[in-house]
């Protein structure tokens, strides 16, 4: 009877143990599936623009981004090396920014200047917020400052 006792402790302890761990498990893929959506809803309450950049074929591809303004200039960044986009756009820089106000045609080109570089990523910080610091923390990766010269 002892021994029947004692196996009956041991298998409450191991579903009390399993529930816990599936709980914690429920617990921290909720957390993270808030702080996305949390994220992507903070990255669209400020402007979101659209760039249009095109292969050698001439067929287009748009992608959402923010953009900011410095010295009368539009500013985008490549968040990340390798991106589609971002390979596309320095292959064929003549591009097409979409904001609310239209399509402004535009020629792309690397911002090598470190200085220039500081200034558009406050700018960005400025008007993007903590958002654009997450964003820099979670998905940036050696950013790539492009300058847009409308044609």
């Amino acid at each position: 009877m002892q021994q029947f006792a004692a196996f009956c402790v041991r298998r409450a302890r191991a579903k009390v143990l399993r529930v816990s761990i599936r709980r914690i498990a429920l617990i921290a893929l909720s957390a993270l599936f808030l702080l996305v959506l949390g994220t992507w809803i903070a990255g669209e309450q400020t402007e979101v623009a659209r760039l249009r950049t095109f292969n050698a074929a001439g067929a287009s591809h748009e992608t959402k981004l923010w953009v900011v303004d410095l010295d009368g200039r539009p500013y985008v960044r490549i968040g990340r090396a390798g991106r589609g986009w971002g390979e596309q756009l320095k292959a064929h820089p003549e591009v097409d920014l979409i904001r609310a106000s239209g399509a402004i045609p535009c020629t792309a080109s690397i911002v090598t200047d470190d200085s220039l570089h500081d200034a558009v990523d406050e700018a960005f910080a400025v008007k993007y917020g903590w958002v654009d610091w997450w964003y820099g923390v979670v998905l940036r990766r050696d950013p790539v400052t492009v300058r847009l010269d409308p044609r």
